[in-house]
């Protein structure tokens, strides 16, 4: 594959990306505490119905639904022992905290300005 080819590739798949996150809230989300092959699976179940739901709208004559029942989705946490995503969202939370972010800025600031003026 020469560079051309790639490039036209990634383009490619960025686009169809961009369709399925538009579509699915599920691949639009993080993915960081899903297994590979949940992940796998995932993608591969968005790309069929995504497909279906082309094909579906293509068919003018095709019968309406208004009302199915569908059971709830079940959702397999996996129990992590060093207890990662709870670090993550204290992590986050730190992030997020306006008042720590203002202090490590004025502390930049400040150290920056007294580094450009000569002190230590």
């Amino acid at each position: 594959m020469n560079g051309a080819n790639i490039k036209s590739c990634r383009k490619d798949v960025k686009r169809a990306f961009r369709v399925l996150q538009a579509r699915f809230a599920i691949v639009a989300g993080p993915s960081r505490f899903w297994r590979k092959e949940v992940l796998h699976d995932i993608i591969t179940t968005c790309i069929i119905l995504h497909n279906m739901i082309i094909e579906d709208e293509r068919d003018l004559n095709a019968p309406i639904h208004d009302d199915w029942e569908c059971p709830p989705p079940t959702v397999e946490m996996i129990v992590d022992k060093n207890h990662r995503f709870e670090q993550f969202l204290a992590r986050h939370k730190k992030m997020k905290d306006k008042d720590a972010h203002f202090a490590l800025r004025n502390a930049l600031i400040d150290h920056l300005w007294e580094y450009t003026r000569g002190g230590s």
